[in-house]
Parts: C-alpha cells; structure tokens; sequence
C-alpha cells in the first residue's frame, strides 16, 4: 500500500511519464484499487494534482489528464522566461548546481546516438530544474517543478520527441558555455534566446495540429 501522503505524487509522475495520455479520463475507483488507498485519499490527490494543473474536473464527465492549450503553452513559457533567466542573470557560476548541469547535458549528449529521446527529454529537464536551482529558494524550486510538469504534459502532445530535444541540447550547451566563459548575463541572453526557439517550435506544432 503506497503512503497516502505520496498518492499526488505517485500519480504526478505517471502523468508526466506519459502513462496517462492528456485528456484521458482517470478512474477515481481504478486508481484507489492500484494504489491500495481509499477513494477519499484518490479524491485528495486529485485536488493537489488539480492546483498544480495536471488534471482537469469537468462536470458530467469527471476527472482527466489536462490537455494544454495554445494559450498555456505561451504562459509556460512566459513564466519559464521570467524564472530561468533571472535565475541565471543573478547566479554565481562557481554555485554547486553548476556541475548538476553539466552532468545532466553530458548524459542528454550521451543518449543523442542512442536516439533514446525519452531520456534526452528528461536529461534535458533536469538540466534546467538544477539551473533553477542556482537561486537557492526552496519556493522558487517548487514552483519550477511544477511548471515542469505541465511542459511535461505539452511535449507529450507532440508525437516528435527528436524534434522537440535533439536541438535544445545543443542550445544547453551554448547556455552552459555561455556562464563558464562569458558570465551570468551572457548566459541569459543565450537562454533567452533558446526559449523564443523553443516555445516557436511547439507553438507550430500545436497548429498544425489544430489546437487552440
């Protein structure tokens, strides 16, 4: 039987995982037989997983996965403009969370042969989680992971994973470069930059597939 106090985040991370595709419907009585719990436990972490945006209460119809918009997509990233390259604009290269990005954009360069794009996507994540954590704020660390979780959600409505990190890692590099050798503010531009690249990419693709 799981902890009930780890039900939400259990469950968070089979959303972001992808064994919940956005917009499926999630069984409050599956769940609860899964997990061991009772159906209120189900119902509480449905209540945490709903502030943090990962699932959606329609009337009649139940609980789902959230399926992200066009307009989430540019307020995700709006808000991961505002946190990484302040962040990064008042950060101390020589900070600990430095070799935590290194290592995690060696392991995302590592798997590129590989075509292991499951494991760049979330080499490239924790990348940007530990550049988060360059700001030593437990509060501003929380609030970044969820956010990252609701990112999680809008690459997986996007059936091109290589197209989606394959490029960034490169662009992880020139961020990373960018702080070692040229300073804080170089590397926000950099980043920046990345981000306007980024959010282009799955803003496009969120068209062509129709979304709104």
């Amino acid at each position: 039987m799981i902890q009930q106090g780890l039900l939400a985040d259990a469950l968070r991370q089979s959303i972001i995982d992808g064994e919940f595709a956005p917009g499926s419907k999630l069984s409050e009585a599956m769940l609860a037989g899964r997990f061991e719990v009772s159906r209120n436990t189900v119902r509480e972490a449905f209540r945490v997983l709903a502030e943090q945006g990962l699932i959606e209460h329609t009337p009649h119809r139940g609980v789902s996965v959230a399926a992200p918009t066009i307009a989430d997509v540019i307020d995700i990233y709006r808000s991961r403009r505002t946190i990484e390259c302040t962040v990064l604009r008042g950060c101390e290269p020589q900070h600990p969370a430095v070799q935590r990005m290194t290592g995690t954009l060696e392991e995302a360069e590592r798997l590129i042969p590989e075509e292991e794009w499951r494991g760049v996507g979330s080499a490239n994540m924790a990348f940007h989680v530990a550049l988060v954590d360059l700001a030593d704020s437990p509060r501003l660390a929380r609030t970044y992971r969820n956010l990252a979780a609701e990112l999680r959600l809008v690459f997986l409505e996007i059936d091109d994973p290589r197209a989606l990190h394959e490029p960034f890692v490169r662009k992880n590099r020139i961020v990373l470069d960018a702080l070692l050798n040229k300073g804080p503010d170089a590397a926000a531009d950099a980043l920046e930059d990345y981000l306007i690249q980024s959010e282009r990419l799955v803003l496009g693709a969120f068209s062509r597939m129709g979304k709104h």
